[in-house]
């Protein structure tokens, strides 16, 4: 077997990740690659579970809290989201995984709110003091665009769990503007079954960053003692063959160029 110890030069004199070394063919061009919900964009699959999923908010049962309650409204539940999702920050990530890094960085969203309760979050001022700014789906695609034209290699959505419907309502609109890139689930592996649903065929990396086993454990460290249980049904929807895992996390910084884009997306 051939190691390497360290990265690699490549013919266009750049480094490449030890992942990706092997002369560059395991690196797909932006050119030849082609997202998972493309095709449910163009069959108006991706508007119909946009819509399905945004009219749920009634009675939301996005994640296993199962609140139920009209978020559509406003209202707000275990994870404190109402109708919109809320943006901690956006910018290119080197602190993901090399193969989803590459050069130019993974595109990171990560969004405000959580729906546990980690005593251990590195990210506390963002999932439990709600760090961030509310966004309209709009501003939400117009920051997927921006990642997509500063050259980042993927769309990185970080803690979505609970705002599933805003992510696919912006979604659409973002595909239909240009966005190309590949998306990556960076979940904490509390995920509905519906919400995993309304993913299929659209994600082409799950990423679960699974906890604890222990119901008695979850229960003390996250506040959710069905974590194990509905992690374990979530990941063997998302594993399924054709799907893509990883698993990580990183701390957020925020770029000011992203972090604008929703301030002035109602003018794009």
């Amino acid at each position: 077997m051939r190691t390497f110890n360290g990265p690699m030069k490549t013919g266009r004199n750049s480094l490449l990740p030890i992942e990706l070394s092997g002369g560059g063919r395991f690196v797909c061009s932006r050119e030849n690659f082609v997202p998972a919900y493309l095709r449910a964009f163009e069959e108006g699959i991706l508007q119909e579970r946009a819509d399905e999923a945004i009219e749920a908010l009634r009675s939301c049962r996005v994640c296993p809290r199962d609140c139920e309650i009209d978020r559509l409204n406003n209202k707000i539940g275990v994870c404190k989201s109402g109708r919109l999702a809320r943006v901690a920050s956006a910018f290119p990530h080197f602190g993901e995984e090399d193969c989803l890094r590459g050069w130019n960085g993974s595109g990171t969203i990560f969004f405000g709110w959580c729906n546990l309760r980690c005593v251990f979050c590195q990210n506390f001022e963002t999932s439990q003091f709600g760090e961030g700014a509310e966004v309209t789906a709009a501003e939400l695609a117009r920051i997927m665009l921006d990642l997509q034209e500063i050259g980042c290699h993927n769309i990185n959505f970080v803690t979505p769990e609970h705002v599933v419907p805003q992510i696919l309502e912006a979604l659409v609109i973002a595909v239909e503007r240009g966005l190309r890139l590949p998306l990556v689930y960076n979940t904490s592996a509390y995920d509905s079954p519906e919400s995993i649903q309304w993913m299929n065929g659209l994600i082409d990396i799950y990423m679960p960053d699974f906890k604890l086993w222990d119901a008695e454990h979850c229960r003390k460290y996250l506040v959710a003692s069905n974590y194990a249980e509905a992690a374990r049904g979530g990941h063997r929807r998302d594993a399924r063959p054709g799907r893509r895992t990883q698993s990580g996390r990183g701390r957020p910084r925020l770029t000011r160029r992203v972090a604008a884009a929703s301030r002035h997306a109602r003018s794009a």
